[in-house]
């Protein structure tokens, strides 16, 4: 603990005397300053017992007194120390009343008793207590070091004991890995969106939130973990009050070992990504025995059972796939599944679980502002299946670029209607190039060749019922579709032919209706 008012009281060599302010000796004094000055306050910083003779001060002015005091008082100062038996033999009533009226500490101090001895006492006093705050934070460090050993969690309830409060960690999502002692889970939980701004800053980097919870009033305070810019965790401490310099050793060495252990946790994943990119590399040239083999317990139950494989394209320089990377790996991470990252420059290839987090956070990811990507996702496959399954990955990634679209499942192409691809850009000019020679013909009113194409082929080259759709004889329907070969120079007897006319009247649909 720092000297108080009330050590320096109970200190028997200085033989002070409390003569105001009994009630507010528990004020910690942070430094004992020795100044004559009518006014010291602009050379105060607060935290200090003010030591003084009155030799250049009208102590016995009422008025005086009371200016001085509510200034003193008002600047921060904890207490004043009246040296009787020099300028005055006792402590002025206008000095005692001044501090009486403000709750001020008034301290006398007798002739026998130096400033310089208070000074060293208070001096004396920090430095123990900062030797002990040395020590017992080195002792911190030696328990949490041997702590981390056991893990995370251990490590957690050790700090969370250190500061009398409760610890979190969050991975580079925002989401809580591991908290203690458990009672803190909804408190950890509802700090989320300040762990996700913190990420968003270049580590180091801290915050300090204040709040509450069911259990009690707290301060928390934020810490990023990792050694380059990029933030790969949090820690979150909360405490009843601000740290005190033992508690703040044990943070810091709690950050030290958890940054460590992610940073190694790194290195290990990065090595898991050359293995895994091996492994992909034999599944998609049909290796299946050799993939399952190398995959060995890292991989292999991910070989098991349907998988699903997300093909995810850098659109722009501010997009990071990293932060995709790590959505889906700390979603697997929590429910213990097994997750394939392979990255591929501007891509990233992710093989995952059918039904698992990992691809539930996939589907759900939200890129930062600014940051454009997009993502194919394939239909549920197994190992026998992967080249079609990188396939369909990639059409599905064609199609989510062309829409403009964050992400495509595969199955949304099967499962809807070929129509609505029809609508990209490329497709309508080629339509409109297509048909436009017969547009014109039909503009001249010297016909209805586009109208009767349509029928035609609606009705899959039936003359009799075509011609009844448009209400004309099938001559005239016969003569119409010669005119269209004459004008497009191509047979409709060709099946191909055929297929494009009628795409090209749908993606163009909409000029002559």
């Amino acid at each position: 603990m720092p000297p108080t008012l009330a050590s320096l009281v109970q200190h028997s060599a200085l033989k002070l005397t409390v003569r105001a302010g009994e009630d507010r000796l528990d004020t910690p004094v942070r430094w004992a300053h020795v100044s004559e000055l009518a006014d010291p306050v602009p050379y105060m910083e607060g935290g200090e017992l003010l030591l003084i003779t009155a030799m250049k001060l009208d102590a016995e002015d009422p008025q005086t007194m009371r200016r001085y005091v509510r200034r003193l008082s008002g600047a921060g100062v904890v207490g004043l120390g009246f040296a009787v038996g020099v300028t005055y033999d006792t402590v002025p009533d206008a000095l005692l009343d001044a501090a009486r009226e403000e709750d001020f500490p008034l301290l006398e101090v007798p002739r026998r008793t130096p400033f310089l001895a208070i000074s060293k006492a208070v001096s004396a006093a920090i430095a123990a207590d900062q030797y002990r705050a040395v020590t017992a934070g080195f002792e911190a460090q030696r328990e949490l070091t041997r702590a981390a050993l056991a893990g995370p969690g251990e490590l957690l309830a050790r700090l969370a004991a250190h500061v009398d409060g409760w610890a979190a960690l969050y991975d580079t999502a925002g989401a809580v890995v591991a908290v203690q002692p458990e009672w803190a889970g909804r408190r950890a939980a509802r700090l989320t969106a300040d762990v996700a701004r913190l990420r968003d800053r270049a580590a180091p980097a801290s915050a300090v939130v204040g709040g509450s919870d069911d259990r009690s009033d707290d301060r928390v305070e934020l810490q990023s973990l990792g050694t380059g810019r990029r933030v790969r965790g949090a820690l979150a401490v909360g405490t009843g009050a601000p740290l005190g310099t033992a508690e703040r050793y044990a943070v810091h060495s709690a950050v030290a070992l958890l940054t460590l252990t992610t940073e190694r946790s790194r290195a290990l994943q990065l090595a898991e990504q050359r293995l895994g990119a091996a492994v992909l590399g034999m599944l998609l040239s049909g290796q299946q025995d050799h993939a399952r083999a190398v995959a060995g317990d890292l991989y292999g139950g991910l070989l098991d059972a349907p998988f699903r494989l997300a093909i995810a394209e850098k659109e722009g320089e501010s997009a990071d796939l990293g932060v995709l990377a790590e959505a889906m790996e700390s979603a697997a991470a929590r429910s213990g599944e097994a997750v394939l990252v392979v990255p591929e420059g501007d891509r990233l290839v992710v093989l995952a679980a059918d039904g698992g987090d990992a691809v539930a956070a996939c589907v759900s990811f939200e890129p930062e502002e600014g940051a454009e990507l997009v993502i194919g996702l394939s239909a549920p496959a197994g190992p026998i299946a992967a080249a079609s399954a990188y396939k369909q990955a990639e059409q599905a990634l064609s199609v989510a670029r062309r829409r403009g679209r964050l992400l495509v499942e595969h199955e949304e192409l099967v499962a809807g209607s070929l129509v609505p691809l029809l609508a990209d850009d490329a497709v309508r000019a080629f339509a409109d190039g297509m048909l436009r020679a017969l547009y014109e013909h039909d503009a001249t009113g010297r016909g209805d060749l586009v109208a009767s194409l349509r029928a035609w082929l609606s009705r899959h080259g039936q003359w009799d019922a075509a011609a009844a759709d448009l209400g004309v004889h099938r001559h005239t329907l016969r003569y119409r579709m010669r005119r269209v070969e004459e004008i497009l120079g191509r047979s409709l007897d060709d099946p191909d032919v055929r297929m494009e006319l009628w795409l090209a009247l749908k993606a163009t649909g909409s000029r002559d209706t």
